[in-house]
């Protein structure tokens, strides 16, 4: 239940449990379960971290945005900073966890991968989860060195091992794209992070990646099989739904937030790509 007066999604902050100042961090969700009430991680709440879960025993569920996706042993999760998620019956399922902040990653390439608009959920057969469990492990056996003898390097290239052997995982996506394609997009997705509550032209963010809107179009619909437009109206209608199902400010202040002057404006665009109002939509996800 949305507490009374909430006009905020709660945040998560990184803050390993050592307090050690390094990027990346292997958990239990035992240990999660141990350090926060269940009634916060039942509750939707968003972090500003990338949150990587293999489950290893017990069965549940796990809600990132919206979708509720069944876990079992063998299941992996990805959770990206700012996505709304939050546990079912918490306590009912363990797991390794890691743990990175986004400028972790050691080059460009592979922190493209951590922005990609991708499959969140993943049910991994032999080998893939030997060597996803295993590049876990030796993270978390990296991690707990002396601090006076912690090889971030090593910890940096452990976590590319673990993030390309995920990005060959099968997800049913044939939008695949070479290397210029796949970073122009990442940095359009930054952009877009940064600046869609601003604005929703494809012109202000082509112009501001310096390519032209038909080249950051192609890249797009390589990426994703979608135009760069829609892409920019999905990731506003993805924050108005979080801000309108998670917290009790008002539309209008919603619209507001995402750049709309006018509520009714805010509104018709709202319906256009949802065939609902925002009233509406808010009244189905309290029931």
């Amino acid at each position: 239940m949305v507490t009374r007066r909430q006009v905020e999604i709660p945040e998560v902050g990184y803050r390993p449990a050592d307090a050690r100042p390094v990027g990346i961090e292997v958990v239990s969700l035992a240990d999660i379960a141990g350090r926060v009430p269940a009634r916060s991680l039942a509750s939707p709440h968003r972090a500003d971290f990338h949150i990587l879960i293999l489950i290893t025993a017990g069965e549940g569920s796990h809600e990132i945005d919206f979708v509720s996706h069944h876990c079992h042993p063998s299941t992996l999760l990805w959770i990206r900073p700012g996505q709304a998620h939050r546990f079912h019956l918490p306590g009912s399922i363990d797991g390794k966890v890691v743990l990175f902040t986004a400028d972790f990653p050691p080059d460009p390439g592979v922190t493209g991968l951590t922005g990609r608009l991708a499959t969140p959920r993943w049910d991994l057969a032999e080998p893939d989860l030997a060597a996803i469990s295993t590049t876990i492990d030796q993270i978390a056996t990296e991690r707990a060195a002396p601090a006076d003898a912690m090889p971030v390097a090593l910890l940096r290239h452990l976590l590319a091992v673990l993030l390309l052997r995920i990005d060959r995982l099968p997800t049913g996506d044939v939008h695949r794209g070479g290397t210029a394609v796949t970073d122009l997009f990442a940095r359009f997705q930054a952009e877009l992070e940064r600046s869609f509550a601003s604005t929703r032209s494809a012109e202000h963010y082509a112009a501001r990646l310096g390519y032209t809107v038909k080249t950051l179009t192609r890249s797009c619909v390589a990426a994703t099989g979608h135009p760069a437009k829609h892409l920019i109206d999905a990731r506003v209608i993805l924050e108005a739904q979080r801000l309108l199902a998670y917290t009790d400010a008002p539309v209008a202040d919603i619209g507001r937030r995402l750049g709309f002057t006018d509520p009714a404006n805010f509104g018709k665009f709202f319906n256009r790509h949802t065939s609902t109002t925002p009233g509406a939509f808010r009244d189905v996800q309290r029931r």
